[in-house]
C-alpha cells in the first residue's frame, strides 16, 4: 500500500468528499458537493472527491463535480464507470490504523488513490444520511463530519425523531405513522387513525428529505393516493397535521464530546401566497424556482421567541445525540407557541442553503464553516464516545 508522507499529512489532512448516493436526493447531494468543493480551503486540506451512483457504485467522477448545478434541462447525476473506488482499512502500525482509497479496474487490477484522514459525507436521504455510511466509516476507524450511527438513523426517521423530541420535553404537532405492515394488514384502520387529524394534512415518506414524495391534501378523498405516492419513496409513511404559523429554522454546530453545541440566528422561509404551484416549501421551491419563496435571516421575531427557538434547537440536537451539524425546523404560531417539526443531520449545504446562510448571519462564512466541521471531525475519535 502507499506509504504515508508524514510531513505532508501533518500539514494537510486528506478529506474524502462523498456525494451522490442511492436516494431520491441524489441531485441535491451533487449540487451540495459543488458548493463545498468550490469553497473548501485547498491550502489547508487535500480534497479527494468520490461520487456514488444511483446504483451504489463508488467512482471517481468523470464530470468535474464543481460544475454541478440545477441549471439546465436535466438534474446532475454521478455517472457509472468501469473502475470502482473502495475503502481499504488496514493497520498502519501497532497503535494506529490507516484507511486507503483503492481503484479497482474492470480486470480486477488495483491502484492506490492514497490514504484519507477524514470523510465529509455530503449525502442526503437513505443509504447516506441514515447511519448506513456512518456505520461503515466507524468500522473503518475513519473520522467523519456529522452525526453518528444512531443519531443519523433517528434523524432520518420522522417517526422515531418525534418520539425522541417528546421524550426531551419538546412539543410536536399531531401526527400518525403508518408502517408497511399496518397498511398491508388493515389499511382501513390506518385511514381511520389519520382521519383523527384535522385537514389539511401532509403525507410524507418517513425516511426521505428535500420534500421528496410529500403531498398536502385538503380532502380525505385524496388520502390514499397521497399515501401511495409517499410509499414510492418509503414503505413507512408519516401523516402530519398542518399547522398554521411561520416556518422557522435554526442551525446547530459543534457538540463534540462534553462540549455543548451552539445555535445560529434563526431563519424564516416564506412561500409566496400568489404561487399556486407551491402550496408548501416543496422540492421545486427549494431548488429550481427562485421566485417561489424568500429565505430571511435573521428572521423578524421577538427576541424572546428567537432565543426560545435557539434553545430548543440545541435540546433537539442533544435529544438525538447528534454531532457536528444539524438544522432544526420549527413552527411558530400567531400566539408565540413553538413546535418542532424535524431535524436534518445533513441539511442542504450549498452556499445559498439556509444552514450556511444562518451561520453567515451569525458570523461564520461558508468556507470557515466547512473548515470548522472538518476540524471537529478530525478531533473526534471513531467508535464509542
Amino acid at each position: 500500500m502507499a506509504a504515508k508522507n508524514q510531513t505532508e499529512h501533518a500539514k494537510k489532512p486528506r478529506v474524502l468528499v462523498l456525494f451522490g448516493g442511492q436516494s431520491s436526493e441524489h441531485a441535491v447531494s451533487c449540487v451540495t458537493a459543488a458548493g463545498v468543493l468550490n469553497a473548501i480551503d485547498s491550502e489547508r486540506f487535500d480534497v479527494v472527491p468520490v461520487g456514488i451512483t444511483a446504483a451504489g457504485q463508488w467512482v471517481r467522477p468523470t464530470q468535474d463535480p464543481k460544475t454541478y448545478s440545477f441549471v439546465g434541462e436535466q438534474l446532475p447525476r454521478v455517472a457509472p464507470a468501469e473502475a470502482t473506488v473502495q475503502l481499504f482499512s488496514g493497520a498502519a502500525g501497532s497503535t494506529e490504523r490507516s484507511t486507503e482509497l483503492l481503484e479497482i479496474g474492470a480486470d480486477g487490477s488495483a491502484s492506490s488513490l492514497g490514504e484519507v484522514d477524514v470523510v465529509l459525507p455530503l449525502l442526503h436521504g437513505p443509504f447516506g444520511e441514515d447511519g448506513t455510511v456512518q456505520g461503515m466509516l466507524e468500522l473503518a476507524g475513519l473520522p467523519y463530519v456529522g452525526a453518528g450511527v444512531l443519531a443519523s438513523a433517528m434523524g432520518m426517521d420522522k417517526h422515531f425523531m418525534k418520539i425522541a423530541f417528546e421524550a426531551a420535553g419538546l412539543k410536536v404537532g399531531p401526527y400518525v405513522t403508518i408502517t408497511a405492515r399496518q397498511w398491508a394488514d388493515d389499511p382501513a384502520e390506518a385511514v381511520e387513525r389519520v382521519k383523527g387529524l384535522q385537514l389539511p394534512v401532509f403525507v410524507k415518506p418517513a425516511r426521505a428529505g428535500s420534500s421528496v414524495g410529500i403531498t398536502r391534501i385538503q380532502d380525505w378523498s385524496q388520502l390514499e393516493q397521497a399515501i401511495a405516492g409517499a410509499q414510492k419513496h418509503d414503505p413507512k409513511v408519516v401523516v402530519e397535521q398542518g399547522l398554521a404559523g411561520r416556518e422557522i429554522e435554526c442551525g446547530v454546530l459543534g457538540g463534540r464530546g462534553t462540549s455543548r453545541a451552539r445555535a445560529s440566528l434563526c431563519g424564516e422561509i416564506v412561500v409566496h401566497d400568489g404561487s399556486q404551484a407551491h402550496q408548501f416549501y416543496d422540492f421545486t421551491a427549494k431548488y429550481t424556482d427562485a421566485s417561489a419563496a424568500d429565505l430571511s435571516c435573521p428572521a423578524d421575531l421577538p427576541e424572546e421567541i428567537s432565543e426560545e427557538i435557539r434553545r430548543q434547537a440545541v435540546i433537539a440536537f442533544e435529544a438525538l445525540d447528534a454531532e457536528g451539524i444539524s438544522r432544526a425546523d420549527f413552527f411558530c404560531t400567531e400566539d408565540g407557541e413553538v413546535m418542532i417539526n424535524e431535524v436534518n443531520t445533513m441539511p442542504g449545504f450549498t452556499p445559498i442553503s439556509m444552514y450556511p446562510q444562518m451561520w453567515k448571519a451569525t458570523g461564520i462564512d461558508y468556507p470557515e464553516l466547512i473548515t470548522e466541521l472538518i476540524t471537529l471531525a478530525l478531533e473526534r475519535p471513531a467508535g464509542l464516545r
